[in-house]
């Protein structure tokens, strides 16, 4: 494993890792890894199928019916 080294960080950034740690029970070192592992680790990639099976059902196709599909309206004087 590498070890990383930060260098002229604000006070109040080193202080709100030392807070952020605490309340989650863990040393700042720790906090610090898990803030960089949870920014940069990529994301899980989806299928296609999954992608498309969390789209809402909004309606039937009638109900999206394009004004140029539409019959003609009339135009009155």
């Amino acid at each position: 494993m590498a070890n990383l080294i930060v260098r002229n960080i604000d006070d109040d950034i080193a202080m709100a890792l030392k807070v952020r740690a605490s309340k989650h029970g863990i040393s700042a070192e720790a906090e610090h890894r898990e803030i960089l592992k949870q920014v940069l680790s990529q994301p899980k990639k989806r299928s296609f199928v999954e992608v498309l099976s969390q789209i809402p059902n909004v309606g039937e196709d009638s109900d999206f019916i394009r004004l140029a599909d539409a019959p003609a309206a009339k135009v009155f004087d």
